[in-house]
Formats: C-alpha cells, structure tokens, sequence
C-alpha cells in the first residue's frame, strides 16, 4: 500500500514536471528566448525530455536570462523527481528481492526434503516438538504463515519457511510425499481441517498427527482418520481427573486406617 502510494505521487509529479516544461518551452519559445522559435508541441516535449535527461543536444538553447532561469528551474526539478522514484523503486525491488532469497529454500534445504519431519504451524506443540527434535538432530523443518516466527526460528538454526500452509502449490514445495512424519499445529479449526485435507492429498505415505485446537474440533479431525489426534484440552482434563482421583484415593486411605 505504501509503495503504491509512493509510485502514484511521482507519477503525478513527473506529469507535473513535463506539462511544466512543455508548456514553458512552448511559450517562452514562441517569444524569442530560445535561439530558434518552438513551433509545435512536438518540439516543446522533446526539448523537456532532452533537458530532464541531461543529454542537451545543443540545437535549442535558452538565449535570454528568462528562458535560462525557466531551464534551470526544470533540470533541477526533473532531475530531483526522477531520481527519488527511481530510489523508491530501485529500493523496494531490492528489499523484495533479498526477502526472497532469505525466506526461499537453498540447496542444503532441498537436500533435507527426503524422509524429513514438517511441522506445519508453529504453536505450543510442534515448538516443543522442534525443540526436542533439533537436540536430537533430527532431519526436519518447520513451515509458518508468520514471518517474525520464521526470522527468529532461522536465527537459532532451524530451517524455517514462510509459506501459505492453506495452498496445495506451495506446499507442494517441501515434497510433503516423501516426509516421514508432519505434525499439524495451528490454532483455527477451520484451517486445521483444511490442511489436513491437503496434506493427506499430497502426503500418502507419511504418518499425520494433528493437534486439535479446542476440544470441539476433535469430532471433526476424527473424521478425517488422521494417524494420531492429540488433544491437549482432553489430556490435560485426564491427567487432573487422575491426580483428583489419587488424592481421593489417598484421603480414604487415611481415612481407613
């Protein structure tokens, strides 16, 4: 949006500039400040554009005070926009081209696609599961929607890729076919179900665990028969059920004796 803002107003301003000194040269040139009479249209815009660019033929000078001023107005304008936007785009290409390169896959990491664990989203689970599995050095790689997550995953070693976990092509890129193991951990049940559709699509043989959002949404992953179906709401009511039954236990132990 920034950028398009940006390209619109110098837009405006080189139109700007040229009907500046289109206009300027057509009628300071009709009055005799030119050494020869600007007759067309034609002849004014190619005097401005021969000006703007610095090229300066020399078959038409300014010959009057007025008419120089009216030039150096227009060098010095020209030049300034034209400079500025080819900046402006010069800069935004050079930051999208190196976000490219950084985010992209290198051929270490397409060496990696070969029995390799993908942990898709990066939540509570597959952070504690990348975690555990780079200090077992383990061959895996972790895909995010979320830039920030990603830059800081790449800083601390680990082969993290931005990509939209939702789109069949881009996922298409990690060879989710010939993955071992991919851990689906995103906090919208909606996506969690839309991604496991894709990746059972494209992953035949590789064994899917997928992390239910809310317990809600365990009916519906279940329909899909997933490899494992991790529940960390129902686990975590378990494990307390199973504490407040040993303290129960333990009371009428008590109690007994």
């Amino acid at each position: 949006m920034a950028l398009n803002r940006g390209v619109a107003f110098y837009i405006l301003a080189i139109a700007a500039v040229l009907i500046y000194g289109v206009i300027g040269t057509y009628v300071l040139g009709q009055g005799g400040n030119f050494n020869v009479k600007v007759n067309s249209w034609n002849q004014a815009l190619y005097f401005t554009v021969v000006t703007i660019s610095t090229v300066g033929y020399g078959d038409i000078t300014p010959v009057t005070p007025i008419g120089r001023d009216f030039v150096i107005v227009l060098i010095i304008s020209g030049l300034s926009i034209f400079l500025s936007a080819l900046t402006l785009l010069s800069g935004e290409f050079l930051s999208a081209r190196v976000a490219s390169l950084y985010s992209g896959m290198s051929a270490v990491d397409r060496r990696k696609m070969n029995n390799h664990i993908v942990l898709v989203g990066y939540d509570a689970v597959n952070s504690m599961v990348a975690r555990k599995l780079k200090e077992q050095r383990r061959n895996f790689i972790v895909i995010t929607g979320d830039k920030p997550t990603a830059d800081a995953l790449r800083k601390n070693g680990y082969s993290a890729f931005v990509e939209d976990y939702t789109s069949k092509a881009e996922l298409e890129k990690f060879h989710l076919e010939r993955a071992s193991d991919i851990v689906i951990d995103l906090r919208d049940n909606s996506k969690t179900v839309y991604v496991v559709l894709v990746v059972k699509k494209l992953a035949k043989g590789a064994k899917i665990s997928v992390v239910a959002p809310t317990a809600e949404s365990e009916t519906h992953l279940k329909d899909l028969e997933v490899d494992n179906l991790i529940s960390p709401a129902t686990m975590a009511a378990e494990m307390l059920t199973k504490a407040l039954d040993g303290d129960q236990d333990t009371a009428s132990e008590l109690g007994s004796k």
